[in-house]
């Protein structure tokens, strides 16, 4: 029994997070709750348009595989690691677009709520919790275990992962070799509030990071490319909805590639009209004030970055309080902002 990953990149990439890919992992791994995210893409449904290019199609299991060996290699323990592997199992089809669907730009946690049911009405999932005398609270939430996730801007697992196998696909801000060199140079360190949190040992490695991190940020936390492909994912899903080609139960139920088929296939020629544009166009348009007759959005998104822990002096310490570089990285994605609408050439 193994993962069945079939992309030799990211087998490589997880076997740098973790030497070993311990059996309980994959048992946990082959429930059918957990192989459904095969089909849900990790960045944005980017594959279905040309705004954002992309190596290969990299999925949220993939990210959940990748979020639970980091928890596995830094904490060696099981209920961490099948909490950082479950925490994005109840994720629909396109992702963060059901919360933008329910108005939630900034946090985006509207699937949250679900993990517990899903994980309570998988007789597969509870028969192995059984089995390993493992309570259904120890797993649903794996915001009690600060290595797998804590408050932004902070450094954690899903943070770590997201970023690093986010690099590797869209804009080759991360090769396998610096992926490599960044990881090794993690330890756990004590935070200001004296919680577990990851950090670097080294500061050059740490600037390294923050530095090739940052187009990963800019590309995910306010950039208009990714807004553009978000908002209209959204909208056509409503549309959809609308005139009931489609539900939102069918977003847990299809693939993207599925619901893709369904909205090049409807017989309204406006939605599928829309559709074949932004599936083909490679530009958005920008403006600082909104552009009549044209499909234009405006939104506050999440701002997605880290301000991680870097041992200097033998004491942890932010990276934006103890490198110049760091400083002014994180400073600029604060301080980031494209254009206040963005437009495309249709009519939704």
């Amino acid at each position: 029994m193994n993962l069945e990953i079939k992309n030799k990149e990211i087998e490589k990439y997880f076997y740098i997070l973790s030497k070993e890919i311990p059996d309980f992992l994959i048992e946990y791994a082959n429930v059918k709750e957990m192989q459904r995210l095969k089909g849900i893409s990790m960045v944005s449904a980017c594959e279905h348009t040309k705004l954002i290019p992309y190596n290969f199609f990299h999925t949220r299991y993939e990210h959940s595989i990748g979020v639970a060996l980091i928890v596995w290699n830094f904490t060696k323990n099981k209920k961490q690691t099948i909490a950082g592997l479950y925490h994005d199992i109840a994720t629909p089809s396109f992702s963060h677009v059901v919360d933008y669907i329910h108005g939630d730009y900034e946090k985006q946690e509207t699937t949250e709520s679900l993990t517990e049911r899903i994980i309570k009405n998988s007789e597969d999932i509870m028969g192995l919790l059984k089995r390993d005398n493992i309570k259904v609270e120890e797993i649903e939430d794996y915001h009690i275990y600060p290595i797998a996730d804590n408050d932004s801007p902070r450094l954690s697992a899903d943070r770590l992962e997201y970023t690093l196998s986010d690099g590797l696909v869209t804009q080759n801000a991360f090769s396998l070799d610096s992926i490599k060199r960044i990881y090794n140079n993690l330890i756990i360190l004590k935070n200001e509030e004296m919680i577990d949190e990851l950090g670097f040992k080294d500061l050059k490695v740490a600037e390294e990071y923050v530095e090739r991190a940052n187009i990963m940020w800019h590309l995910f936390s306010g950039n208009n490319e990714n807004n553009m492909i978000m908002q209209f994912w959204t909208d056509i899903l409503k549309k959809m909805a609308e005139f009931k080609y489609i539900t939102e139960e069918d977003l847990y139920k299809y693939s993207e590639k599925e619901i893709v088929d369904k909205i090049r296939k409807c017989p309204n020629e406006k939605i599928a009209n829309a559709f074949a544009f932004f599936e083909n166009t490679r530009e958005i348009g920008r403006s600082e004030t909104r552009v009549e007759g044209k499909y234009c959005i405006s939104i506050k998104t999440k701002k997605r970055y880290t301000n991680p822990l870097v041992l200097v002096g033998g004491k942890p310490i932010r990276i934006e309080n103890a490198s110049e570089k760091g400083k002014r990285i994180i400073e600029d994605i604060k301080r980031f902002k494209d254009s206040k609408y963005a437009f495309l050439d249709i009519d939704m």
